[in-house]
Order: C-alpha cells, then sequence, then structure tokens
C-alpha cells in the first residue's frame, strides 16, 4: 500500500467511525474492537490505529490504559468545563457574525432555521446535522476561522454527550426558537443581543445535558447499569 493511498483509507475511515461516533452508533464512553473493526471493514489495523489516532487528536476518543481507544465521555465538571471554553468562544462569534455578516450569510442562516422548524413540525426530534448547521452557518458569518476551529472540537464532544440522549420536546422548542431570535439579530447587526442570545442558549443546553444525563432517584436499585437512552427516557417521563 502506498503512503498516499494509506492516508486517503485512514482518512475515510475516520469520517466512518467519526459518523458513528456523532450519530450516537458508538455510544459515549464505548471502548473500540480494532480487531473487529479491522475485520469488518476488510482492511488493516495499521490505518484503523491512524485514523483512531486522528480522532484522539480531535477529542471524539481517548485512550484507555490497557484497553485502548473509547468514545469520549465527561462528568458533570467536564461539562461545565466545555460550556465555559464553548461559551467564550461562541459568544465572540455571535458578536462577530453581526458585525461582519454578508447578506448572502444571513441567508443562510435563515434557511437552516427554516428547515429546523420544518423538521420540528412533523414531530421528528430535530437531527443533529441541523443543529450544527446553523452554528456552522454563524461562523462563517463571523470570519473567523481559528474561532471557528476551535468551536467544531467542542461541539463535536458536546454533540458526542447528546446523541444517546433524547431531548425533551420543550427544550427542542426553545432551542429552535433561540436560532431564529440569533439569526435575525445577526441580519440586524445587533451585536450585544446576537452574543446575549448565544451566552442563554448555550446555558440552556448545558442544563439540558446535565438534565438528561442525571439518574433517577426513584430507580437507584438500577440506576448505575442504565445506559444514557435509558436515563434519559426516564427524564422524558417526568
Amino acid at each position: 500500500m502506498t503512503g498516499l493511498v494509506h492516508r486517503r483509507l485512514a482518512g475515510q475511515v475516520a469520517e466512518m467511525l467519526r459518523e458513528q461516533i456523532l450519530t450516537g452508533v458508538l455510544p459515549s464512553g464505548s471502548r473500540l474492537n480494532e480487531v473487529e473493526i479491522a475485520r469488518d471493514l476488510g482492511i488493516s489495523r495499521s490505518p484503523l490505529r491512524e485514523a483512531i489516532g486522528q480522532l484522539v487528536s480531535d477529542g471524539l476518543l481517548v485512550h484507555v490504559p490497557n484497553k485502548g481507544a473509547a468514545v469520549f465521555t465527561a462528568g458533570p465538571e467536564d461539562v461545565a468545563a466545555l460550556f465555559e471554553l464553548r461559551s467564550a468562544l461562541e459568544c465572540r462569534a455571535a458578536r462577530l457574525a453581526a458585525l461582519r455578516r454578508q447578506p448572502k450569510e444571513v441567508v443562510r442562516l435563515r434557511k437552516v432555521c427554516e428547515r429546523s422548524r420544518k423538521a420540528r413540525e412533523t414531530g421528528r426530534k430535530l437531527p443533529y446535522n441541523l443543529d450544527l448547521e446553523f452554528h456552522r452557518s454563524l461562523m462563517e458569518a463571523a470570519h473567523s476561522p481559528r474561532i471557528a476551529e476551535q468551536v467544531w472540537l467542542v461541539q463535536q464532544q458536546v454533540i458526542v454527550l447528546r446523541s444517546g440522549l433524547m431531548s425533551r420536546p420543550a427544550h427542542t422548542e426553545a432551542s429552535l426558537s433561540d436560532h431564529e431570535a440569533m439569526a435575525e439579530a445577526v441580519a440586524d447587526g445587533d451585536a450585544e443581543l446576537a452574543a446575549s442570545l448565544m451566552e442563554a442558549h448555550l446555558a440552556l443546553v448545558e442544563t439540558e445535558l446535565l438534565h438528561s444525563t442525571q439518574p433517577d432517584p426513584r430507580h437507584t436499585d438500577d440506576a448505575e447499569g442504565a445506559t444514557p437512552a435509558r436515563r434519559a427516557g426516564r427524564a422524558e417521563a417526568k
């Protein structure tokens, strides 16, 4: 295998694993079985290990001593730290977007909100890629590649933590309304409003994430063995 082919294959495997992680196929905390993955893909472990190394660098995977690679997971303190960083970056980006946006970027923000609203009206869970597309569009309007690069790394980790959880309908509606309000603040060139809306929005997402991952005290007998999806189901039932 030539070096170029090897790198291309490793890149393709990395993107496949990234998609599985972000969609919850490989949930937070799960361990990767390199032997099984390599066998299923019909590849050697060399490009697979390179792909895993790339995702470790991106923060989606972590090396567990004597166990190999596992999908990123975080406790409450880590979640708080993630959102502190995300708020610092994205509030600044929202402010810059309101100051630097171009007409085509405002159009894109509004179109993403329209597509998200239509998805919401069908009763389906808002796809993570639409949520991500809104924030990416905002980053583009900010015209700050360095901020966008760092935001992308943090956003992916948050998506991983949320991928196996069920969002409550009220939270989904509030989040979508936040996006719509931010899009209009950016369109109006109101930098302070855009930043304050982003701060409130991220605080809402953090609260929902922490709420969804807390075990229900009424089910302490099996809370330790419950999966994130089951815990989220309990939260939904409240």
